[in-house]
């Protein structure tokens, strides 16, 4: 079983940002019980944000008072929030907004959870590494937090950070169509100084689920039609990845979200990689049992999978528009 902040945690994780970033809010009846069936499956990771939603309602909100209603559960999981983006929705790595993201987190969760980790959604360019750090150390030493995590970091920046105060987990995007931390020194680094990674959209924002044909099939107003991957000029030609996975999907036997989360899973240790627990979300209870499902991968199945990763091409960024600048690096 995997480690995180000295607490053993499942293979897989769990997403919360669909219960409240969406613009429908999921009901927190039906929230709940999903959170529920992720903890019967073992996944025991949540993973959420200050920024996910609004002050008045966002992944806090839900999480005091799903351990309100079921306190039996409180030191069974362990979660990790993103904040550290101002009231602008910022990026602000400064002692005093840093100190106020925190502030909130623990005011909102109230004493029903404790705060295992807390991560800076992006790194601040106009602000050292080593300053955020240093006030999110303060707060492990007080034992107001378990551990400091780090959020769509460059190498340089982990190993940065890490000299401050030892972190407890990366959480940056891995998955079948965006495997850039197995190449830049990212998981390299991770692996060298013994850091977990959340590989967060390990579906690839729902491409790899496959119900994703034509750029037609995303709904008006989506907030993926304005990320570059799935622009006009670009998915037609990123959809051809997707055929070939599916053909592997259907040689399984299994649903193409089970191979992509299972790969994913799969490269967790292998070739030297560090641990990698992936947090897919959903709101329903159905699509969670379908990902919490593990699919076995041979090592000829993986090895077809690099082979077919090796001759693709994605085209475009993970990320445009604003979003892209907050990238560190």
């Amino acid at each position: 079983m995997p480690s995180v902040v000295g607490r053993e945690v499942g293979t897989k994780g769990f997403g919360l940002m669909g219960f409240t970033w969406r613009p429908k809010v999921t009901p927190k009846e039906q929230a709940f019980q999903v959170m529920k069936t992720a903890l019967a499956h073992g996944a025991n990771f949540w993973n959420g944000g200050e920024l996910y939603g609004t002050p008045q309602l966002n992944s806090l909100h839900y999480l005091h008072d799903y351990f309100k209603a079921h306190p039996e559960d409180k030191d069974k999981v362990v979660i990790s929030i993103k904040g550290g983006l101002n009231a602008n929705f910022q990026v602000d790595g400064t002692e005093e907004n840093v100190r106020r993201s925190v502030d909130e987190c623990l005011r909102v969760l109230d004493g029903e959870k404790f705060l295992d980790i807390f991560e800076c959604a992006r790194v601040d360019p106009r602000t050292p590494i080593e300053t955020t750090i240093a006030v999110l150390a303060k707060y492990v030493k007080e034992g107001k937090i378990g551990g400091i995590g780090l959020s769509e970091v460059k190498a340089e920046t982990i190993r940065r950070a890490h000299k401050v105060h030892p972190i407890a987990a990366v959480e940056v995007e891995l998955s079948l169509w965006a495997t850039d931390i197995l190449t830049n020194g990212v998981a390299a680094t991770c692996a060298e100084l013994g850091i977990p990674i959340v590989a967060y959209s390990p579906l690839g924002r729902g491409f790899l689920t496959g119900q994703f044909k034509s750029l037609g099939d995303l709904p008006v107003g989506d907030i993926r039609r304005h990320f570059p991957r799935f622009s006009p000029e670009n998915f037609p030609k990123n959809i051809e990845l997707l055929h070939e996975l599916e053909k592997l999907a259907e040689k399984k036997g299994a649903p193409l979200t089970q191979v992509a989360l299972g790969w994913v899973k799969a490269q967790s240790g292998r070739n030297g990689l560090p641990t990698i627990i992936p947090i897919p979300g959903t709101t329903t209870e159905a699509r969670l049992v379908e990902n919490m499902h593990d699919v076995a991968l041979s090592e000829e199945d993986l090895k077809e999978i690099d082979d077919i990763l090796s001759k693709a091409v994605i085209i475009g960024e993970r990320y445009g528009g604003g979003a892209a600048k907050l990238m560190d690096g």
